[in-house]
């Protein structure tokens, strides 16, 4: 089973997406049959590399919203994260431009650590305040789940991977995808937002049931005692 996850770095809801399908993947009896796959998604590639302020000012200026209103939605976006064990700290965001995060996450791709510099990446972001556009932080990140500090600056300095991130952002808009989390399941089912973990149960478990239908072997129409020897809400058969 395929899962493809679209998400951007600088989104609260994507962390918290996130550690409610990790927590029903976990649960999932077929675990290790599913492929997840994560893709870069901007929602906001106009934004600077380095924006001068907090990330109330950001959302205040620059999408117009008051600053009583962001201030109320990180409070309550805060205490959700909590509820998933992040913790979440917008006081000390650094708003930057998430495109070279995002070349970082596939780069650790090829090497096999997609997953890994996600979650560092989002930890980093939200939780520790760290500077997710500056390629010194990023190379630092690299290097903590085991990638080659020189390889990650030569592939940030030569835009190895800008184009992957497009490519991703391009798939996003052929699905129709205007915003993250968005979960694509097997390129059938589609899943919108952070939900309970159990709506993304209830997903993995339907999905895998139409793709390994069960197929019934012994007895058959014909078979004497085939369809008695069997219990069921009324009682056995005698």
């Amino acid at each position: 089973m395929k899962v493809d996850i679209w998400s951007d770095i600088a989104c609260p809801w994507c962390y918290i997406g996130k550690r409610r399908f990790e927590s029903a993947l976990e649960q999932f009896p077929h675990k290790d049959s599913v492929e997840v796959t994560w893709h870069s998604y901007q929602l906001d590639p106009s934004l600077p590399e380095h924006y001068d302020g907090s990330e109330i000012d950001y959302l205040a200026t620059r999408k117009g919203m008051p600053r009583d209103r962001v201030k109320q939605m990180f409070d309550h976006v805060t205490e959700v994260a909590a509820g998933e064990g992040l913790a979440y700290d917008f006081d000390s965001v650094v708003v930057a431009n998430s495109l070279r995060g995002h070349e970082l996450i596939h780069f650790a791709a090829t090497k096999g650590r997609q997953d890994e510099a996600k979650e560092a990446l989002l930890s980093a972001h939200f939780e520790h305040g760290e500077d997710i556009g500056d390629v010194d932080t990023l190379v630092r990140i690299g290097e903590s789940i085991g990638l080659d500090a020189d390889e990650v600056r030569s592939a940030l300095a030569a835009g190895t991977h800008a184009q992957a991130v497009q490519d991703d952002i391009a798939a996003a808009g052929r699905y129709g995808i205007s915003g993250v989390p968005f979960f694509v399941i097997d390129e059938k089912y589609g899943v919108s937002g952070a939900q309970p973990a159990e709506a993304f149960t209830q997903v993995l478990d339907q999905v895998w049931r139409e793709t390994h239908p069960l197929t019934m072997v012994g007895g058959g129409a014909g078979a004497q005692g085939a369809d008695d020897a069997t219990c069921g809400p009324d009682g056995c058969a005698v």
